[in-house]
């Protein structure tokens, strides 16, 4: 069974919500349609023109990629430009595009622990907050008999963490009364009769991003046709996520050293270096993409190194004076995401017994040449 569209994008969705993405990102289905079935996925880091023809080649119908090929307002769509021929060319194959761009960034699992988890980078935390979860309680009154019932289906869904501790709750029974009028299917007791039931007042609290899945898994596990519960806005917050990741090396090195580990952790020949190689460092900042302004939140973290992409003249001074260690392997590093995003969605789909393919690009994006 083939997935539609829609699917394979509800399931990238829990990977990377689109809530995360930083304001103004271009970020979602950028061309295309999702009402259809895929047969075939394509990860991609860019949408050029080489990856447009892998794609046909493959006979992709849908490319998710990291980067967006829609990223400026369009003042015109000619097909004589190299962007109008880009985007012909999808258009007339039927390849929909659509992008995770900072909210892959940011998310768990996301390019940032990617990065970190290539360098084997441990107790991570992030360098710039960008998203806070807003949290919500979740109140439901459920009979003796289906409590337990209930809750797992609650908790399964996501629901009931608080910082470190899951499965957390507040359970109360007490007497819950009702009287089934004329078109009523009573779970228990009759029409036209006050029917009392020994409840169980239920308590958990609800990230918002996953609010809707988690009231849905309890519908579904409850036994009444008409389910009395409430939702919360609390003043308590959940997780933060953000951008960047900062960890500790297993083994302190020097600055020399950690070049070679990052050359073979990101399939990279040259990287540009700024300050003493011979420095040992321990603690390291990583972020994917353009980094310049995160040197200050990498000093902030206490960080010896940031590794990171687009690292211009002046800011590489101002990191030099501070004492910060740069490392540029470049932007095309987040190539890392394709055989991740890819792995992710062949398992999910596998999960759902989908026969939808998945490939990672092969096609090498990288734009600089060192000669």
């Amino acid at each position: 069974m083939l997935a539609k569209g829609q699917t394979v994008i509800q399931m990238m969705e829990q990977l990377a919500p689109k809530h995360y993405a930083m304001p103004d990102d271009k970020i979602g289905l950028q061309l295309g349609t999702l009402n259809k079935e895929i047969r075939n996925v394509l990860v991609a880091l860019d949408v050029t023109t080489e990856v447009a023809e892998e794609a046909i080649r493959l006979q992709i119908d849908l490319i998710i990629a990291h980067h967006a090929i829609v990223y400026r307002p369009l003042k015109h769509l000619q097909t004589d430009t190299p962007a109008g021929k880009l985007y012909e060319k999808l258009i007339k194959h039927d390849i929909a595009v659509y992008i995770a761009h900072t909210n892959l960034d940011v998310a768990d699992g996301g390019v940032n622990d990617m990065m970190a988890g290539a360098l084997g980078l441990s107790g991570l935390s992030h360098l710039e907050g960008v998203h806070t979860e807003k949290l919500k309680k979740l109140v439901v009154f459920i009979p003796e008999t289906h409590h337990e019932q209930v809750r797992a289906a609650v908790f399964n869904a996501g629901a009931g963490g608080i910082g470190h501790y899951s499965h957390c709750s507040f359970n109360l029974t007490g007497t819950g009364t009702f009287l089934p009028g004329e078109g009523a299917q009573p779970f228990i007791g009759r029409l036209g009769q006050i029917e009392s039931v020994t409840e169980v007042r239920f308590e958990t609290i609800v990230p918002e991003g996953i609010e809707r899945k988690v009231i849905q898994a309890m519908l579904k596990a409850h036994p009444y046709e008409e389910v009395a519960y409430d939702l919360y806005p609390l003043e308590l917050k959940g997780r933060t996520f953000g951008l960047g990741r900062v960890g500790k090396l297993a083994e302190a090195c020097t600055v020399a050293d950690l070049v070679v580990q990052v050359k073979q952790a990101f399939s990279v020949e040259t990287v540009r270096v700024v300050g003493n190689l011979q420095q040992v460092v321990k603690k390291i900042a990583v972020l994917g993409g353009a980094g310049s302004r995160y040197i200050q939140a990498s000093l902030f973290a206490g960080a010896d190194v940031l590794i990171t992409g687009d690292i211009d003249y002046h800011s590489a001074q101002d990191a030099l004076a501070a004492g910060l260690i740069l490392i540029d392997p470049g932007h095309n590093i987040e190539k890392i995401m394709k055989s991740h995003v890819a792995d992710y969605l062949i398992k999910h789909l596998t999960a759902k017994k989908y026969t939808t393919n998945v490939i990672a690009s092969e096609v090498d994006t990288e734009v600089f040449k060192f000669v």
